[in-house]
């Protein structure tokens, strides 16, 4: 299974949308929550429908179109998503008017919008795609289950043009309750320095992003997925090790060949130990970065991840803001993105120069 990333937008708490500069300055950000920097969505979407949607819908569809447009696609073969919490801000809004009306009928807007699959579907409307969507809320790896169907569905199909993305967003609520978890740090925090801390927790993130992958190579792919795997709850350290050198073993390579490793360190000072030892481990001679520090901790961070690595390979160089370790090869033909999410949910993702 292999797909050609055609295009890539993104939408973060970094100036990302408008990548004529690629992560070109860091926006800095005091305190534990970082929120998106959202473009002005009635250039991209018609202000009617625009007032609306929700902003976690706003920003998927405008990655969405924005996506395809820079493709020169139409309308995709199919549209595959990946969320953990869906659309929150609407959520919160029904549970809130529930409470607020003790349980009385209510208008049905904030329910149906706050479904998983509402981004997904909202895309197709907007772009009249009657074909396949699906959207897969599998925690920590909802974006890579979403890749996963998509390059099945290319391995099927090698005509097919498919939308795939990653999207979750933070609001107030939750934000407070995944505080009271121990998620996120306390005291004074800033992006700038969160892997010099070694405390517990992170800051927290959202964001949305879109690739129209394809099986056919162009001259204007930005890079190519070789390969996407993920696995829960390793026993230790070693059984974490085994799964990454079996990955890297069935692409027949090994860990001297990748040449930039991207990890998911996220500033917490229990979780960020895998990260340290596994690069003792396996990857002790590799270039390393991290992505944690300019999008925040979210279960779908790994689109942003996958956005960003796609357009370092695509570049050939790497922005200084990622402060990555150790010598760069002339060029970079591998990049391997690693991240787990609270020890549970891990993934491997798997890049590659066209």
């Amino acid at each position: 299974m292999k797909a050609y990333i055609r295009s890539a937008v993104s939408i973060s708490p970094q100036n990302t949308f408008d990548n004529s500069s690629f992560l070109n300055g860091l926006a800095e950000y005091q305190g534990n929550r970082l929120n998106c920097i959202e473009p002005d969505y009635n250039e991209i979407i018609a202000p009617k429908l625009n007032r609306r949607m929700s902003r976690l819908i706003k920003m998927s569809a405008a990655c969405a179109l924005t996506c395809l447009k820079d493709a020169g696609i139409t309308s995709p073969d199919a549209i595959i998503t990946g969320t953990a919490y869906g659309c929150l801000e609407d959520t919160g809004i029904f549970l809130t008017s529930v409470i607020e009306q003790d349980e009385e009928p209510l208008t049905p807007t904030a329910f149906v919008q706050s479904t998983h699959n509402t981004a997904g579907a909202q895309i197709a409307l907007l772009i009249k795609c009657n074909y396949y969507n699906n959207t897969f809320v599998s925690g920590g790896v909802s974006f890579e289950n979403a890749l996963l169907d998509a390059l099945m569905l290319l391995s099927e199909n090698e005509q097919a043009n498919i939308l795939a993305g990653g999207m979750d967003e933070i609001t107030d609520i939750s934000h407070t309750i995944l505080s009271r978890t121990g998620l996120y740090k306390h005291g004074p925090v800033s992006n700038t320095n969160l892997f010099l801390l070694n405390s517990k927790g992170t800051i927290g993130g959202e964001g949305a992003a879109f690739f129209l992958l394809a099986s056919k190579p162009s001259e204007h792919n930005l890079a190519n997925i070789d390969a996407v795997a993920t696995f829960y709850k390793p026993a230790d350290i070693t059984e974490t090790a085994q799964h990454i050198s079996s990955f890297l073993a069935a692409q027949c390579i090994s860990a001297s060949d990748i040449d930039l490793f991207i990890t998911g360190n996220n500033g917490d000072a229990k979780h960020d130990k895998v990260f340290a030892q596994l690069q003792q481990l396996l990857f002790d001679r590799v270039p390393s970065a991290n992505y944690k520090n300019l999008c925040g901790e979210y279960p779908t961070s790994t689109a942003f991840a996958l956005w960003m690595a796609a357009n370092i390979v695509k570049a050939n160089s790497i922005p200084a803001i990622l402060g990555h370790t150790g010598v760069t090869k002339n060029k970079i033909n591998k990049v391997l993105i690693y991240n787990h999410y609270q020890n549970i949910y891990h993934s491997l993702i798997l890049i590659s120069a066209c």
